[in-house]
């Protein structure tokens, strides 16, 4: 590795709150540009039962990993809607409008947009 690189381990409970939540729940970043990730971001969102995400739509692609819970990703372009359960993985293309909702049980969610979007972290330190 060159001297200006360096391997961090990063809780998944850490970071500062995302405001992309309608409904109850939470987001916050894990990775982010703010602790000096430029070419990935993770964030880790948790809905519970009938919430869900408001619109999203990055200039990069995105990918997301289902840890828990049900619920569904919708394709705001097309109307698609695609199934989500534990283990299941969205990735989302370039310029893609797209929001997620969970089910009955809630959805637990990790990932984000690659390389980071800066709109998502406007206002944060």
């Amino acid at each position: 590795m060159g001297s200006n690189e360096e391997i961090q381990v990063v809780p998944l409970e850490q970071g500062p709150p995302l405001n992309i939540v309608e409904g109850e729940g939470h987001a916050h970043a894990v990775i982010w540009p703010g602790m000096g990730a430029r070419l990935r971001s993770v964030h880790r969102i948790e809905l519970a039962a009938g919430a869900r995400t408001i619109a999203m739509r990055h200039p990069s692609e995105a990918v997301y990993y289902v840890i828990d819970g049900s619920g569904e990703v919708l394709d705001m372009g097309d109307g698609e809607v695609q199934p989500l359960r534990p283990g299941s993985m969205a990735h989302i293309d370039v310029e893609t409008t797209y929001r997620f909702g969970a089910g009955e049980e809630g959805l637990s969610l990790v990932g984000g947009p690659s390389p980071p979007d800066p709109a998502i972290y406007e206002g944060l330190g």
